[in-house]
């Protein structure tokens, strides 16, 4: 199952475990069932003694195995084989299970270890979702902390009946104690604020005790993660407040057009992003969104950004890198049915419509790339353009062409999603040439029509903004209020690119630390 690599690989990562590990098989039969035997006496064989299999598992999910802390009710279970983008939780697992201590803050492990109840999560997920390794090694690592806290990682494809029995059409799904808790990407602070109702009042008091940034960076994306390594760098005091930090990074497959790097993906991206900023000396608050932008003409003398949760946060400077999101079609049904059938992730989605009738909603890179994805695994998809002509760069639209269980629609406005209530059974679109109505059934809708930034509660802070919701910034990244400098999607920067991003965020950290300079002497006369 595993090769000569990847087995070299596990026996290094097994050499950290240090209390006993136990493997129970519930295999049943078919060609998965045999590689998951594979799978499990491979790691046995390079664990040099640390872990033992059983495989007279009585779990109803076949073929499914459990690694379990020997003699302790310590558990997680794997329902699927945990290769591709979740083998790494399945090392993560085997590791902490067996006693390796996992890299998370020492506060959060307190705070896992003194939940109180019994939680049996569930969580469904597909191989090809980048999303869906964070919420189950989230969920395992709670698991290995916790006894009282259960975790199965379910392969929505291999499992499609049960997926379809419990109305499962997004991944990652959690459910917790037969109840849906959350879907897409959650880490395990955020899991733990759901469960914890008091950690935001408790985040609030430990944010409204900080003394004032000299920089304070609003966003966690490529642009707020470089203006917060090149400010650090500087030696002047620097924060940065992030609902997510890595941003819409953690939605991207594969990234192919960073200089210097001809591969990576999303996820691992943003991680290496936050391990160069934690490198430096940066206060990150990560979950934490921000509601307004008081300038210092307003404080006397300080730029406020308040949060969400109540609380502020006060610098000299701030650097804007809210990033951007997904644009939503805004027509009926889409809110009832996302994540029933209404998707914006075709790499996490898609594998749960194998054999099924699907729509993508736009005709840029993008769509048309969703739309090659897809064709390769469900039956047949429709793509449907507003424009008269795909935008898609020619060497995608020679390969859509290419494929023929894919129709292509133009000058088409989507008009309705249709649903039973349950999930996704149509959409209607228009034609925009004769003004005739259409109807098109189908099973899933993947909708890729670009971003809208992230600055709505910026509309009150006197930063001005484009027709497009877009910060207005100069060539030094400067916005239209002193003090407060902008980088990213979100601003008026043309091409929305990742490359492009970081330099932005750099510039305007050099931008705030010249500001800062300039801004120094005239502060030293008014104090005398």
């Amino acid at each position: 199952m595993l090769d000569a690599t990847l087995k070299s690989q596990l026996q290094g990562y097994l050499q950290n475990v240090t209390q006993p590990v136990e493997l129970v098989a519930s295999l049943g039969d078919g060609p998965k069932a045999a590689e998951m035997g594979e799978l499990l006496e491979d790691i046995v064989s390079v664990s040099g003694g640390k872990v033992t299999l059983r495989t007279d598992g009585d779990d109803a999910r076949k073929p499914s195995f459990e690694i379990r802390r020997a003699g302790t009710d310590v558990a997680v279970t794997f329902a699927g084989l945990p290769m591709g983008h979740e083998f790494t939780s399945l090392v993560l697992a085997l590791l902490h299970v067996g006693g390796h201590p996992p890299k998370v803050d020492a506060e959060a492990i307190e705070q896992v270890k003194a939940l109180d109840g019994d939680f049996v999560f569930e969580t469904y997920f597909s191989l090809s979702c980048q999303n869906c390794p964070d919420v189950v090694q989230a969920l395992n690592t709670m698991a290995a902390l916790n006894p009282r806290i259960r975790h199965t990682a379910i392969d929505g494809g291999l499992f499609q009946a049960e997926v379809e029995a419990r109305g499962i059409m997004a991944v990652p799904t959690i459910m917790l104690n037969g109840v849906e808790f959350g879907q897409g990407r959650m880490t395990l602070e955020q899991v733990l604020a759901k469960l914890d109702t008091g950690a935001a009042a408790r985040d609030a008091a430990k944010i409204k005790a900080k003394e004032p940034f000299e920089v304070l960076v609003i966003g966690g994306g490529p642009a707020g993660a470089a203006a917060a390594i090149y400010a650090a760098r500087k030696g002047i005091r620097t924060g940065v407040a992030a609902e997510r930090f890595g941003g819409q990074v953690l939605d991207t497959m594969a990234i192919e057009n960073l200089t210097g790097t001809p591969h990576t993906e999303g996820p691992k991206l943003a991680a290496d992003l936050e391990r160069h900023v934690r490198d430096y000396e940066v206060d990150i608050m990560n979950l934490q969104k921000a509601a307004k932008l008081i300038p210092a003409s307003e404080t006397g003398g300080l730029v406020e950004v308040v949060l969400e949760n109540g609380a502020s946060l006060k610098s000299r400077t701030v650097i804007l890198a809210p990033g951007a999101r997904w644009r939503q079609m805004n027509v009926p049904g889409e809110d009832k049915y996302r994540n029933k059938g209404v998707a914006y992730c075709p790499h996490c989605d898609g594998p749960l419509y194998k054999g099924k009738r699907v729509a993508v909603i736009g005709g840029g890179n993008s769509g048309v790339e969703a739309a090659i994805d897809l064709a390769g695994i469900v039956a047949h998809v429709t793509l449907i353009e507003y424009d008269g002509k795909l935008r898609a760069d020619e060497v995608l639209q020679r390969k859509l062409k290419s494929l023929k269980n894919v129709d292509v629609i133009t000058s088409a406005l989507t008009t309705e999603v249709i649903g039973d209530g349950a999930k996704v059974t149509a959409l209607t679109y228009n034609d925009r040439g004769t003004g005739e109505g259409h109807t098109v059934e189908l099973d899933g809708i993947f909708v890729q029509i670009g971003l809208v930034p992230n600055t709505e509660w910026l509309a009150e802070g006197g930063v001005a903004l484009s027709q497009r919701g877009e910060i207005e910034v100069d060539a030094k990244g400067q916005t239209s209020v002193a003090g407060v400098f902008a980088a990213g999607d979100a601003t008026t920067t043309p091409y929305k690119q990742i490359v492009i991003a970081m330099g932005e965020g750099s510039q305007a950290a050099l931008s705030a630390f010249d500001y800062l300079i300039r801004l120094a002497p005239v502060e030293a006369r008014q104090a005398a």
